[in-house]
């Protein structure tokens, strides 16, 4: 049960960071990029119909890069924790302690100045490839945004409390779905995207709160070991 509730929490994680203040603006220009085309193409929507079949296997192979590359992580994240097994209780509660942390940055009420360092890579690629979307993914996914930071470390916290490295992958690898899914239906549905957008722009800000809050419910409820019980209580509400 305990696992089912870090699940939920991953996706959710990762529907966050997709919708996060940083990322969500870019994802327009992401899918350009990786299919080849101009944005302008991408808001014609005489054109959306012969472009969707492109952006769609393009942005699979976006999320495999990306995904891949967390899932690694989660993995080490998991690998330390299980050869540290004897200090769980130590990890769970300096691990709550620091998903708090996260999301109270996340809400603005603290600044942590590693996290408002951004690094960016730039990957020569000229014009579109399959191989090309993989590395892009890849290097998305490496040069990480501050602002989704917080949420990635989280989760890679979570991960360290696991003590099946198997686990460690399952988490990222539900996180990354969380990510991956919406970023797939805007790959496909991306002219009706960008006609939206405008309009979601004024609850962005909302966003980053929403995300912190939740963040530190988790991290307080890792640190005092009562996700499972809250799990315990979700399901049975179900099972009624």
């Amino acid at each position: 049960m305990t696992e089912n509730i870090s699940y939920a929490v991953a996706f959710i994680a990762g529907l966050l960071t997709f919708f996060s203040p940083c990322l969500l603006p870019l994802i327009p220009s992401f899918i350009a990029y990786i299919a080849g085309v101009s944005l302008g193409d991408l808001k014609d929507s005489g054109k959306s119909g012969s472009i969707r079949g492109k952006t769609a296997l393009h942005s699979l192979l976006f999320i495999l890069g990306f995904s891949i590359v967390f899932i690694l992580l989660g993995l080490t994240a998991t690998f330390i924790g299980k050869t540290l097994y004897k200090y769980q209780a130590f990890i769970r509660i300096a691990g709550g302690l620091f998903i708090v942390l996260f999301g109270l940055y996340l809400t603005g009420l603290i600044k942590l100045d590693l996290l408002l360092k951004e690094r960016r890579f730039q990957v020569p690629m000229k014009g579109a490839s399959y191989a090309g979307s993989f590395i892009m993914g890849v290097t998305f996914a490496a040069a990480w945004t501050p602002c989704a930071g917080p949420i990635l470390g989280s989760i890679l916290v979570l991960a360290g409390t696991k003590a099946n490295i198997a686990e460690g992958a399952k988490l990222l690898t539900i996180y990354s779905a969380g990510i991956g899914v919406p970023f797939f239906i805007t790959g496909i549905a991306v002219n009706t995207f960008t006609r939206y957008f405008n309009r979601f722009k004024k609850t962005m800000s909302i966003i980053n709160i929403v995300s912190g809050i939740f963040l530190v419910i988790v991290g307080l409820l890792v640190a005092a070991g009562y996700l499972s019980q809250v799990s315990e209580r979700l399901m049975g509400l179900f099972v009624k």
